[in-house]
């Protein structure tokens, strides 16, 4: 049986009153009136009547972006691009850094259906969450499936694979490695080492993939690529993000191998701040402006037509190639 409003506030210890306003945000509660809230919904997988609410007119006017971080640059500029679209529309947003934490992305998400969020974009790296399921709140994703009724802008990442690999053969290269995370597990990068796979079977290649993990610091991401250069074995590495790129760089510098003399460096993401502060970096362009229009255009369509069923279509972006000086 689906629990109700009364049942939360008796597993809280509180009257339904209490309950009430602690979802609506409104008025003084404590920390710990709050915390005992929250736990009881989320024991019970209680979630609040959107519908009663917009029945009422009380629309928050607030979207909830769920992101793995901000440090990196591409994130940061989706995300202050996503913010700046989004106020244009006439709403505000809630931030939330899950980086890789399963619990911390389901606690965030919880909260974000408890304070009655008017929709959600979601481009975190965590999956199975079943909250993601459970919901009809409009939420769009970025680059990953959350599930079947949640549709999916992304750039393509397979083919951004195929012609960062290309690239570096037509440079010369022949002992091409790719230099990311391995595991497949749900991660746009999955799709960029697929399609490095791919084309290097096409090229007639040897397959070499050197794991770069997401969560590293850069000092151990440097240790591990030293570890590689030091070998003298690859001549072309193709990089899944632009700041492992520059990493590659920096080692590569630090052992005087000579760019792009016998050594190519392919990067991916190609954001404004790299390409402005890091112009030498050849890389892989995800377009982030077709990308976050896409992204609003759809929630936007989502929270207007909450009861209509919408095609559940994904959305794949072509990306470009931007040409340094290190191929």
């Amino acid at each position: 049986m689906k629990p109700k409003l009364s049942d939360v506030a008796k597993e809280a210890g509180v009257s339904p009153t209490t309950v009430s306003r602690v979802i609506n945000n409104h008025g003084y509660l404590s920390a710990q009136t709050k915390q005992n809230v929250f736990d009881a919904m989320e024991k019970l997988h209680y979630q609040p009547n959107s519908l009663a609410r917009s029945l009422k007119g009380k629309k928050t006017r607030i979207i909830g972006l769920i992101f793995p971080g901000i440090t990196n640059p591409f994130f940061s500029e989706l995300i202050e691009k996503l913010e700046k679209s989004l106020f244009l529309q006439g709403y505000k947003v809630i931030l939330c850094n899950s980086a890789d934490d399963v619990k911390k992305e389901r606690d965030y998400l919880r909260m974000l259906l408890a304070n009655q969020v008017d929709g959600i974009i979601t481009g975190a790296h965590n999956l199975g969450i079943d909250e993601y399921q459970n919901t009809n709140l409009p939420i769009i994703s970025f680059d990953r499936r959350y599930a079947d009724k949640i549709p999916t802008i992304s750039s393509d990442n397979l083919q951004g694979g195929v012609l960062a690999t290309q690239t570096l053969y037509d440079a010369g290269a022949r002992h091409i490695y790719f230099m990311g995370n391995p595991n497949q597990k749900g991660n746009p990068t999955d799709k960029r080492l697929q399609g490095y796979r791919q084309q290097i079977e096409a090229l007639g290649l040897g397959s070499h993939v050197h794991p770069i993990y997401f969560d590293e610091t850069p000092m151990i991401k440097q240790a591990s690529i030293r570890r590689l250069l030091e070998k003298g074995q690859a001549d072309g590495i193709v990089c899944a993000d632009d700041l492992t790129a520059i990493l590659v760089l920096q080692v590569a510098a630090m052992l005087k191998i000579k760019v792009p003399e016998s050594l190519k460096v392919i990067g991916y993401d190609g954001t404004d701040f790299i390409r402005t502060y890091f112009p030498d970096l050849t890389t892989i362009v995800q377009p982030l402006d077709d990308i976050v229009m896409m992204l609003v255009k759809m929630l936007m369509h989502r929270i207007d037509n909450d009861e209509q069923l919408i095609d559940e279509e994904d959305f794949v972006l072509p990306i470009s190639l931007y040409r340094g000086t290190t191929i």
